[in-house]
């Protein structure tokens, strides 16, 4: 079994099952310990379907600008019924497609671009089918470290003409996309593309997620609808899994477990 010394905080492995239930018990024998994140806090994210839905329900809408969701679906199982399914949810192609699944993986991190209704019966259910959005091929990934607030640029999927549209069809994988490898931060980008978001914005939706999820660890990945210079979207949400790596994207780590404990 696991014995556990007197810690002044716990920083949670994000998959091990037998672990989470000697986390479980650990707590309520050591209710002076911070458990960072609870492990009944996390469980949604690992789903797609419900991971967005807070950002949703928030509606967040200020005078620095707003934050939506792209429209989406969920395909449990069925490819062939696939577009019939996102004719009659009136989505607009191309649309991006994720596992339903976000346990961490390098599969769960893969995505597809789907620009026509025949390629759609060449995913691979269960997934979530979300609308794209043009953003300029950029994206923001904001790192929440209790209080603190860390933003890095990513390349991602560039911007889907019309033309482009009429003419390319078909299905393009895509192994991962915001990764560290892809930063944009030192790249010659559009000033209109590259600006990041406004802080007071990103203050109130890092208040809000942290009260609505229950969690301190987390980041998420963020677009602006290209063309304008206030309109968000959050594309994805998911747990600090590389805890290491992300105390050296994010310095205010340190200090934030310094404070809590």
């Amino acid at each position: 079994g696991y014995l556990f010394a007197t810690y002044t905080f716990v920083l949670r492995p994000i998959h091990l099952t037998f672990l989470t239930i000697y986390l479980q018990d650990y707590r309520q024998t050591h209710p002076e310990v911070t458990v960072l994140d609870p492990p009944d806090a996390i469980q949604h994210l690992h789903n797609r379907q419900s991971m967005l839905q807070c950002v949703a329900d928030m509606n967040l809408s200020t005078s620095y600008g707003r934050v939506g969701v792209p429209r989406q679906l969920v395909i449990k199982k069925d490819a062939s019924s696939i577009a019939d399914a996102v004719d009659k949810a009136g989505l607009i192609l191309p649309l991006v497609a994720k596992p339903l699944v976000a346990d961490g993986s390098a599969k769960s991190h893969e995505l597809s671009l789907a620009y026509d209704q025949y390629s759609l019966q060449k995913l691979e259910p269960p997934l979530v089918l979300q609308e794209f959005v043009n953003h300029g091929g950029v994206l923001f990934k904001v790192y929440i470290v209790g209080e603190a607030i860390k933003v890095v640029r990513r390349f991602s999927l560039p911007d889907v003409t019309k033309r482009e549209l009429s003419k390319v069809t078909g299905v393009f994988r895509f192994p991962r996309v915001s990764c560290a490898a892809a930063s944009a931060d030192d790249a010659d980008l559009d000033p209109s593309v590259a600006e990041l978001p406004p802080r007071p914005l990103l203050e109130r939706l890092a208040k809000e997620l942290r009260w609505r999820l229950g969690l301190r660890l987390f980041n998420l990945d963020i677009i602006r609808e290209h063309g304008t210079r206030d309109h968000f979207y959050a594309a994805d949400l998911e747990l600090l899994v590389k805890i290491l790596q992300g105390m050296g994207k994010c310095r205010g780590m340190n200090i934030y477990l310094q404070t809590s404990s």
